[in-house]
Parts: structure tokens; sequence; C-alpha cells
């Protein structure tokens, strides 16, 4: 085999990978269309932390590795998570604010493995929440700074409870 011939299948290679790449992300998008975060804050909601985040990603519950192109959480970012009375704000640079109210919100608690993020145990916050149609989703974030560990005692206080006790804070890592 030539040198010439060797480079051609290598390009016409690569190319069909960045083909297969590009046509599997549009099958996603297409796939979850359906599927959006509720978006603006509502009135009168008052902000009891604000604190620095990477949005890693959004995953079907309980799968870290199966990935969600829930809109507009479609893609990493850095942004800031706002705790307020009546929910969870995330202003993602680029990116309308999504609002997660505490009736949407189902677990709060840390996690160590997504779709594209290994850390050290217990280095990511994990939120799982209600989409519009009922689906449970996890949304994972990443502090930018400090312990997760009393962001995520102030979110767990925002989490309905069924059966009236409070949602411990186990500190539990996943």
């Amino acid at each position: 085999m030539t040198r010439e011939l060797a480079i051609t299948v290598m390009i016409a290679l690569a190319v069909l990978i960045l083909l297969a790449m590009f046509f599997a992300w549009r099958r996603r998008l297409r796939r979850d269309s359906g599927l959006s975060a509720p978006l603006g804050v509502p009135e009168h909601a008052e902000v009891a932390r604000r604190d620095e985040v990477l949005y890693v990603s959004t995953t079907r519950h309980d799968q870290p590795l199966e990935r969600l192109a829930v809109s507009p959480l479609t893609y990493r970012a850095r942004g800031e998570l706002a705790v307020t009375d009546r929910g969870v704000a995330l202003c993602l640079d680029g990116s309308p604010t999504v609002f997660l109210a505490s009736s949407r919100l189902v677990q709060v608690d840390r996690a160590t493995v997504t779709i594209d993020r290994v850390v050290e145990p217990g280095g990511l916050i994990r939120i799982s929440w209600s989409t519009d149609d009922d689906t449970v989703v996890d949304s994972y974030l990443r502090l930018a700074t400090g312990d997760p560990k009393n962001l995520i005692s102030e979110l767990q206080r925002l989490v309905p409870v069924s059966d009236g006790s409070a949602a411990p804070d186990t500190g539990a890592i996943r």
C-alpha cells in the first residue's frame, strides 16, 4: 500500500466516524425533543443562597450514563445555582434560566459518576426532578468551590416528603 493510499483511507475513516457522531447526536436531539425544563423564576421568590456551578449533564433517572438532551440543558455549561424559598433556579451561561419548583423535585444527593465526568467520591450534586410529562430525570452539577454538603442540605429541605417527615441528610455517596 502506498503512502498516499494509506493517508486517503485514514482521512475517509475519520470522516465516516465524524459523520456517525453527527447523525447520532441529531437522532438523540430528535428523540428527546419532547423533554424540556421549566423556564423562568416565579415573582417574589426569595433567594436564600447562590453558588457558582458547572452543569455537567442530565440523564435518565438512576442511569448516569444515558444522556438526555433536555432543552435548554443539552450542553455542559458554567453558571449559577440559586436556592429560593420556592425551588431551585439554574442560570447557565448562554441559556434561559431553568426553575425547578419544589413540587418537581424528587431527590437530592451526591454522585461520583455521570456521562463525561468522574470525580472524587461524592463530588457531584445529583438533583432528581420531574419534567412536564412526569418523566423523572437526574441533573448533575459540580460546585465550583467548597464542599457541597451544606448546599445539598438546603436543597433536600425543598424536596417534598410524602409521609410528612423531614428529608434526612445522609450525606450518602452514590
